[in-house]
């Protein structure tokens, strides 16, 4: 048996045990290249010893268009991209830090630099591998989200095998996605609709502030299209935000995301027992300890790789959150196509899907996953199937 083929065979026997949910388990100046000499953006490059080397970058994201939500706007989106050689294969990852997630690119890089791959015989060894990363440091998220995603990356190259089939996922199963439409004036809003309506099946508007009817209404001036909305916490009074989802909807919203504050889970719960449309947790959940505390307070979960750290939490978490009859959504924060098509490899699993944040740059590094007809479509390509751009 060919060495290629003996390796793929043996590690999807070891993905699938490796990966499977253990929910026990988790309730636990800059340079421009860190590793100047190590290979990125899909170089191929033999080290000679069979070693993982990572190398890592900061590189800043350019937004097509100001991006406003309930508690602020913004331009771009500082990442850190990453890469992990091994014999001659390179598998990407990248750390998204907007501002509000707290998280710095200073302080992904002094986490990425304690990190020793080295010391791993394999890539195969993802379960011990995550484990080793997650106990680091308690925090650093989108650090050990990049990490997580180049495994999975480098992994499925090794094997020639995408991503999405290292669980088993169809990808004709992929749903549609949501396009988000940031708060804006009428005429703003109008014309985002107008240039994006005809690509979608779903539409998704930030609100959360006086102007939320506003919103609405000009968007529902242009377009039927189905709707969902997220709030980012900007509701506090339950009664208000009961009354407004039942005026939402009414003009064709099938649910709302993350309505109140997170630390308001008494009335949070009271909203979802009286809402006619799903209540999905987002900034209440983030990662998979959160969800026996949110199961009966809210509909579902918003699931995304830069708060659970990756792939293999997120298919956890997907796991327990459909145990417990809850919704699944996953959603993005805005990155290249590289993190983007991580998340929609397990959209097959999912409800709800919102991952449009490669949509919404100027600059992105990688050509992925694809659209038609609003549905998210996976290349056919072994890892995650990007294409250096």
């Amino acid at each position: 048996m060919k060495r290629r083929e003996f390796l793929s065979k043996a590690a999807l026997g070891g993905i699938a045990l490796g990966l499977a949910p253990q929910l026990s388990a988790i309730e636990q100046s800059l340079p421009v290249w860190c590793a100047p000499t190590t290979p990125m953006r899909g170089e191929k490059a033999g080290h000679g010893k069979g070693k993982m080397r990572l190398s890592f970058r900061p590189y800043e994201l350019s937004l097509r268009h100001t991006f406003t939500v309930s508690s602020f706007s913004r331009n771009t989106t500082p990442t850190v991209q990453i890469g992990i050689d091994y014999e001659g294969y390179t598998g990407h990852g990248e750390a998204s830090l907007p501002p509000y997630l707290g998280y710095t690119t200073e302080g992904t890089i002094q986490f990425l630099k304690k990190v020793d791959l080295e010391q791993f015989e394999s890539p195969f060894l993802i379960e011990d591998i995550l484990t080793y990363i997650d106990a680091i440091d308690s925090g650093e998220s989108p650090a050990k989200a990049a990490i997580d995603i180049a495994l999975h990356d480098l992994v499925g190259q090794l094997m020639g095998q995408p991503v999405y089939r290292l669980y088993g996922l169809n990808p004709k199963r992929c749903p549609s996605t949501s396009f988000t439409i940031g708060i804006d004036t009428p005429e703003v809003v109008r014309e985002k609709t107008l240039e994006c309506a005809g690509k979608f099946n779903v539409l998704k508007i930030k609100v959360g502030r006086s102007t939320d009817k506003e919103m609405v209404e000009s968007i529902r001036s242009v377009t039927n299209l189905p709707l969902v909305v997220d709030a980012n916490q900007g509701w506090t009074d339950r009664e208000q935000a009961l009354d407004m989802i039942f005026w939402l909807h009414e003009h064709g919203v099938l649910m709302a995301e993350q309505p109140m504050p997170k630390e308001q889970i008494d009335d949070t719960a009271w909203l979802t027992e009286r809402s006619p449309i799903p209540i999905i947790a987002d900034e209440a959940c983030q990662r998979l300890c959160d969800i026996n505390r949110l199961k009966g307070a809210y509909s579902g979960i918003n699931i995304k790789l830069m708060k659970c750290t990756g792939i293999r939490e997120a298919y956890k978490m997907m796991v327990y959150a459909r145990a417990e009859g809850m919704k699944v959504m996953i959603g993005c924060m805005t990155e290249t196509s590289c993190g983007v098509t991580a998340a929609a490899s397990l959209s097959p699993l999912v409800d709800f899907a919102d991952l449009d944040g490669n949509l919404l740059i100027s600059n992105d590094l990688y050509e992925g996953v694809g659209l038609q007809g609003g549905k998210l479509t996976l290349p056919d390509r072994p890892g995650l199937g990007l294409k250096v751009l």
